[in-house]
């Protein structure tokens, strides 16, 4: 009769070792010098064994510590596969199963961090708009104090980063007229 540890009875802890199945092939395919290759295996093995060492901690505090660690790590193996992506070694629709692999880890380890953790504060849901909806709200302004810098409006900043069909998005519950001020930014 086989016994198993609690770490093994969990579905997230599967999951990350289907995502780890999942990669073997993909990381074969890849050049042995794409510092991507290795930053992937190391993040996806990361995950499982972040899960195993959290679910074996008695308190609360660490067992939340490890967790979110596995959630980093999952976090990190999704930007790996978008790197992928950007440096053309796999289509989009080559990783898209593994991203969803990577979504739902990271559903369930946010489910145990907050099961474990009666001290952690999260923020509450908030309804969003973007697009002509901010033309008739407030919106937050961040503003240059350092004028020898640039002397151009603090407007134009989305036309100089190249993100001018970028919609702009707000919060309806935000505060009217908030202004930040970076002393010196640069």
């Amino acid at each position: 009769m086989h016994r198993s540890l609690d770490d093994e009875k969990l579905e997230v802890y599967k999951t990350s070792l289907e995502f780890i199945t999942w990669t073997i092939p993909l990381l074969d395919r890849l050049p042995e010098n794409a510092s991507v290759r290795n930053q992937l295996d190391r993040a996806s093995t990361s995950v499982p064994l972040n899960i195993a060492e959290g679910n074996g901690k008695f308190t609360s505090p660490d067992r939340c510590r490890f967790f979110d660690n596995a959630r980093g790590s999952a976090l990190e193996s999704a930007a790996c596969l978008d790197v992928l992506v950007a440096k053309q070694f796999v289509s989009a629709s080559e990783v898209e199963a593994g991203k969803g692999m990577l979504v739902k880890i990271v559903s369930m380890l946010f489910g145990l961090i907050r099961a474990n953790s009666d001290t952690r504060v999260f923020e509450e849901p908030t309804s969003y708009c973007a697009g002509n909806a901010q033309k008739n709200r407030s919106r937050s302004k961040i503003s240059n104090t350092n004028k020898s810098r640039s002397q151009k409006s603090d407007l134009d900043w989305p036309n100089h980063y190249g993100l001018s069909n970028v919609p702009y998005q707000c919060r309806k519950n935000s505060p009217k007229n908030n202004q930040v001020t970076a002393p010196n930014a640069r």
